[in-house]
């Protein structure tokens, strides 16, 4: 019998892969959306190219972080051809571990005034 992966055996993430579970947080995004919104999260330093973006996803639907939406919006508004994709239970727990993990990191470069301004 198998044992329940932990969120933790996950981390740390990379940073493309960070962004996206974070882009899904909340709302079903396509492809393009996750990149655009990637893309705004980072204030452009993160570009995510389709070969990332569909690498990632590929490894994060076979992790169980994510999977494809069978909604759909209104064919009329919107381009059949595209996938959406939403966070699965894992991979809300993934993100907030992440973030968690992340968030004490920056407590300890705070501490040790890595920042600029700070002694170094």
């Amino acid at each position: 019998m198998g044992r329940t992966q932990s969120p933790d055996d996950l981390l740390p993430l990379t940073p493309p892969v960070f962004h996206i579970l974070l882009a899904l947080t909340g709302e079903e995004r396509h492809g393009y959306g996750i990149m655009q919104d990637v893309a705004n999260q980072t204030d452009g330093a993160l570009q995510l190219g389709p070969g990332t973006l569909y690498g990632c996803i590929k490894r994060m639907l076979a992790a169980g972080l994510i999977e494809e939406s069978d909604e759909r919006p209104d064919p009329a508004l919107d381009d059949e051809r595209r996938r959406y994709y939403r966070l699965k239970p894992l991979g809300v727990c993934v993100v907030r571990a992440e973030a968690q993990r992340l968030a004490k990191a920056l407590a300890a470069a705070k501490s040790k005034r890595v920042f600029a301004g700070g002694n170094a």
